[in-house]
C-alpha cells in the first residue's frame, strides 16, 4: 500500500514530503519527551512571539501558562515586530502585559534583558520561528539573551524550529567585524543553512558566550526540507514574510530593496518575488537574466503597479522570480545576478540611485551584505554580477566545514 501511494505521488508530480509524517517542532518535543519536567519549581521567562506555536497551533505562551509540570511563567520577552507580529520593520515596540504577565520588548528602549527584567527568573526559554538569513534580527536577539543570561548564570533552553529555506543552502558573503550590528551580529554567510538551535550552539562556542545552554530538538526534520515539506502550518514571521516560501525570496531580493532603485514587491502582493521599475523593459530584462543560464532559476517578464512604497501607483515592468530547481537555487547568487544585470542594462538609473544614497542607507546596505566591498563593486565595475557572486567563495566553503560540529540533524 505504501509503495503504491509513493508511486502515485511520483506519477502526479507531487512533493513527497507533503505526505510524510508532520515534523514535530521543539515545543511539541518539550512537553512530549519530559523536557518540561526539568523545569519543575522554576520561574520561567519565555522569549517568543506569535510564531511560537505547537504543531496544532497552540501558542507556546498558552501552553506554558497552563502547564501541569509545576513551573511558573513569570515574564515574556518579544523581539522586533512585537509580541503579536504586527509591527513593521524598524518600528519601536513598547513594553506591555499579557494576562497579568509582563511583556518586555527587546526592540524598544533596550535590546537586551536587564537586571530588573531578570530579577525573578530561574531559566529562559526561547521559541521563535527564524527565517534562515543573517540579517533577520531574531537570531541576534537570541545572541543577546544568551550573553545576558550567561552573565547572571541563568540557563537558556532553545526550542528548535525548522530553517524554512532548508539546511543545505549556504550562500552569500560573510560578516566583517566593521559591519557587525543588530542586523547581522555573527560571522556567518548571509544564508547559513542552520536551525535556530544549531545557531545557538555555534554562538555559544565560537563566540565564547559560556551560556548554560540546552536545545530541545525537533523530530522528523531533514536538512533537505523546505518549510512546506514539514507539513507544519506557516505563521507569517513579520508583515512582509506572509508565506512559507517568503524567507527564500527575502534572501533573494531583500538587499536590493535597501538601495531604492527598484521595487521588490514590497507594497504589492508579491513581496520579494518580483523586481521592477517604470524604466525597465520586462522582455529584454528577462531575456538578459535567463541568458546567464544560472542554475535553479527562471525569470518571467512581469508587469505590476505597487499599491504603496517605491513607485506607488506607477506601472512597473520587470521579472517574476521562479524557482526552477530547489536543489540548485542559490538566493544570494540570484540577487547579485539581478544587481549586476541591472547595472549593465540600466547604468544611468543605478548610478543615480547610488549617488542619492545618504550615509545611513549606504551603511544599511553594507550591514546587510556584511561588508563594503559589494557596494564598491557595484559602483565601480561595469560588469559586476559574477564578481559579486564569487566574492568570499573560499570563506563560505570553510564555513560549511566549521559548522559541521554544531549540526543536530
Amino acid at each position: 500500500m505504501h509503495r503504491l501511494l509513493y508511486l502515485l505521488i511520483l506519477f502526479l508530480g507531487l512533493p513527497v514530503f507533503s505526505y510524510c509524517k508532520k515534523v514535530e517542532p521543539g515545543v511539541d518535543v518539550f512537553f512530549k519527551e519530559g523536557f518540561a519536567a526539568e523545569l519543575k519549581g522554576k520561574r520561567v521567562a519565555l522569549v517568543t512571539n506569535h510564531t511560537g506555536v505547537s504543531s496544532n497551533l497552540k501558542p507556546t505562551y498558552e501552553l506554558f501558562m497552563q502547564n501541569s509540570e509545576g513551573f511558573k511563567l513569570v515574564a515574556l520577552f518579544a523581539p522586533e515586530h512585537g509580541f503579536r507580529g504586527e509591527v513593521y520593520a524598524d518600528e519601536v515596540c513598547e513594553d506591555a502585559s499579557f494576562k497579568g504577565i509582563p511583556v518586555y520588548s527587546l526592540y524598544g528602549k533596550t535590546r537586551r534583558p536587564t537586571d530588573k527584567m531578570l530579577e525573578n527568573v530561574d531559566v529562559i526559554v526561547y521559541d521563535i520561528q527564524d527565517i534562515g538569513t543573517r540579517s533577520y534580527t531574531y537570531a541576534t536577539t537570541l545572541f543577546y539573551v544568551m550573553e545576558e543570561a550567561a552573565k547572571r548564570k541563568i540557563p537558556v533552553m532553545v526550542l528548535d524550529r525548522p530553517n524554512p529555506i532548508g539546511g543545505q543552502i549556504v550562500d552569500g558573503p560573510m560578516l566583517e567585524e566593521k559591519w557587525r550590528s543588530f542586523l547581522g551580529y555573527v560571522n556567518i554567510p548571509y544564508c547559513h543553512g542552520m536551525t535556530i538551535g544549531e545557531l545557538a550552539r555555534f554562538f555559544n562556542l565560537e563566540y565564547k558566550i559560556g551560556c548554560n545552554l540546552s536545545i530541545v530538538p525537533m523530530r522528523g526534520w531533514k536538512r533537505e526540507m523546505a518549510f512546506k515539506d514539514t507539513a507544519l502550518p506557516w505563521i507569517p514571521t513579520s508583515p512582509n514574510i506572509p508565506e512559507a516560501d517568503s524567507p527564500l525570496f527575502y534572501a533573494t531580493t531583500g538587499i536590493i530593496g535597501s538601495l531604492g532603485v527598484v521595487s521588490i514587491g514590497i507594497g504589492y502582493t508579491l513581496p520579494f518575488k518580483v523586481v521592477g521599475a517604470p524604466w525597465i523593459k520586462a522582455e529584454a530584462f528577462a531575456e538578459a537574466l535567463n541568458g546567464q543560464k544560472l542554475s535553479g532559476v527562471k525569470f518571467v517578464p512581469f508587469y505590476f503597479r505597487p499599491h504603496f512604497g517605491l513607485y506607488k501607483g506607477e506601472g512597473c515592468e520587470g521579472v517574476l522570480i521562479v524557482v526552477a530547481n530547489k536543489e540548485t537555487f542559490k538566493p544570494l547568487t540570484v540577487q547579485y545576478l539581478l544587481l549586476g544585470v541591472l547595472k549593465t542594462m540600466y547604468p544611468a538609473h543605478v548610478k543615480k540611485a547610488l549617488d542619492n544614497l545618504d550615509t545611513s542607507h549606504k551603511n544599511h546596505f553594507c550591514m546587510a551584505c556584511g561588508n563594503s566591498q559589494m557596494l564598491s563593486l557595484l559602483t565601480e565595475e561595469k560588469y559586476a554580477a559574477w564578481k559579486l557572486i564569487e566574492y568570499q567563495k573560499n570563506d563560505r566553503d570553510q564555513f560549511t566545514i566549521q559548522r559541521k560540529k554544531y549540526l543536530l540533524y
